[in-house]
């Protein structure tokens, strides 16, 4: 006959592992099920969760006590200049029914208007979260970040619509008016914000890190998929790229068509005048990409790393200082782009206060003018023939080019 086993007797040393990772597993899944399920039988519940969250993303919060000075120094300086030089710049074209036909200052205003949300967004933003520690749950930070990738985005964009423009005015001098139209340059304008609106938010729609902080998927931003921060890097770099290139070509073009010219003339004057234009464009674009690629390469570099291997403390330390290279670089963009323009120059004296005098104003626009004949290469209405005829050395570049192609 069939005896069966004493249960008193029986031991379960075999099957401890297995039961202990039973038992584990089970009181994971309970203590999930408490948190998520009895907040309204445990008041301090969803004070707890968000205590917990925001342990986890003290291992971005990396700044010590001098460095938080030191960029939130950088920061409550470098915001509110920014803002006002961009809001300035936004108020004169807007006032001015002049500029605003022109494509050329609808790009400045773009650029203007996308360096006004970057002063805003990554101003708060930044200080909120490494100085003020301010934890956000996944929708409240994506909200913010998208925030600031749309404006830094839609300001590289517009760098590109400017180099493009000036690169049509050089290359495509005879039928530029009738190429970049007011029309089509505002199409264009919808399609860049309507482009990096949706890119800058795909975190937001969904595209975010699978695993949340749990563990965290990059160690520079939290809840970002390391694809799409690849895909967005790869994005800015490509717009880089071709702002440099588009300025390239039209330092070419303008090169060449000042040798053909001077080969023409044969006077020893003649080259000595293409010289000093050459080496004065040189240094107005070489002023340009020099800051340009300054303040984002180093941004660039560290979210490339970041999507490859796992960085230091040191290094997310070094990333939130460069990150403030942005944001100085949306306060230059003002005074590259805008205030060396002759024609703006102007607007904005008339939008002065008339307190100064009529005299006092004539005099000071003819100071301008003389003092910004340099920056004249660098100015965005370089195809406007009325700009050309008082400017000496957009005369001698631009008209060239339109004789050229004539």
């Amino acid at each position: 006959m069939l005896r069966l086993p004493d249960l008193n007797n029986l031991h379960f040393d075999m099957f401890l592992p297995e039961y202990a990772a039973d038992q584990k597993a089970r009181s994971e899944m309970g203590e999930v099920k408490e948190r998520t399920c009895s907040n309204s039988s445990n008041p301090n519940a969803s004070s707890q969760i968000a205590n917990e969250f925001c342990d986890s993303l003290q291992i971005y919060m990396v700044l010590t006590d001098l460095e938080k000075k030191a960029i939130g120094t950088i920061c409550f300086l470098g915001g509110p200049i920014t803002l006002m030089e961009n809001v300035l710049v936004l108020g004169v074209i807007a006032s001015s029914a002049m500029l605003r036909r022109k494509p050329s200052y609808l790009f400045i205003g773009s650029l203007a208007l996308a360096d006004v949300f970057a002063s805003c967004f990554f101003t708060t933003s930044f200080l909120d979260f490494h100085l003020f520690r301010r934890c956000d749950g996944p929708t409240g930070y994506l909200f913010k970040l998208g925030g600031v990738t749309m404006a830094f985005s839609s300001s590289v964009g517009s760098l590109l619509l400017t180099a493009l423009d000036r690169y049509l005015c050089i290359h495509q001098a005879s039928s530029y008016k009738v190429l970049l139209t007011r029309r089509r340059a505002t199409l264009s304008l919808l399609i860049l914000w309507s482009i990096t609106i949706f890119i800058s938010f795909l975190p937001l729609m969904g595209w975010r890190c699978p695993t949340v902080l749990n563990p965290p998927c990059s160690c520079l931003f939290p809840f970002i998929s390391p694809a799409y921060l690849a895909c967005w890097t790869t994005f800015i770099l490509i717009l880089l790229t071709l702002i440099l290139v588009a300025y390239a070509l039209i330092l070419w073009k303008a090169h060449r068509h000042e040798s053909s010219m001077t080969n023409l003339q044969g006077s020893s004057g003649a080259r000595q005048a293409r010289m000093r234009i050459d080496i004065r464009l040189a240094r107005t674009f070489g002023l340009i990409l020099l800051i340009l690629v300054g303040s984002w390469l180093p941004v660039l570099t560290f979210m490339l790393v970041d999507v490859s291997i796992y960085l230091t403390r040191n290094q997310q330390r070094a990333f939130a200082f460069c990150s403030t290279l942005c944001l100085l670089n949306s306060a230059v963009n003002p005074l590259l782009y805008a205030l060396r323009c002759r024609e703006l120059r102007i607007a904005l004296l008339q939008c002065l206060p008339m307190s100064c005098g009529f005299w006092k104003c004539q005099n000071s626009t003819n100071d301008l003018n003389l003092a910004g004949q340099f920056a004249e290469d660098n100015c965005a209405t370089v195809s406007d023939d009325t700009l050309a005829a008082r400017t000496p050395q957009l005369h001698s570049v631009c008209e060239i080019v339109n004789s050229k192609s004539s």
